[in-house]
């Protein structure tokens, strides 16, 4: 039996065969972008030190070796793992070069 006909009369109409709309399907000729790599030297500086205070929010004072304290949170990944801290531990530190009193910690040492 033949395809049934739509209600506008006349044939069928048909599927076209490239990629449907909305699909964000990317031709099969071009490959992708090379993510962009930020070298103006703005990256966060890298620290260690130990929390000195645990604070409401998951929020933490740390001390570095050169006596100075960071408001600190924790990172994503670790929120993710559940990592618990606690006064004393060894912790690296990511400080923004924009805000020098605020930092992300995101590894436990010890």
């Amino acid at each position: 039996m033949a395809n049934p006909p739509n209600n506008r009369g006349g044939k069928p109409q048909q599927r076209p065969n490239g990629p449907r709309p909305g699909n964000n399907a990317r031709p099969a000729n071009t490959a992708p972008k090379p993510k962009k790599v930020d070298d103006d030297g703005e990256g966060e500086i890298e620290l260690e030190g130990v929390v000195s205070a645990v604070l409401a929010g998951t929020m933490f004072r740390v001390k570095v070796a050169n006596g100075h304290e960071f408001l600190a949170h924790i990172s994503g990944k670790m929120r993710k793992r559940f990592i618990r801290l606690v006064v004393g531990d060894r912790v690296r530190i990511e400080v923004s070069p924009y805000d020098m009193t605020k930092a992300r910690i995101t590894f436990r040492l010890n």
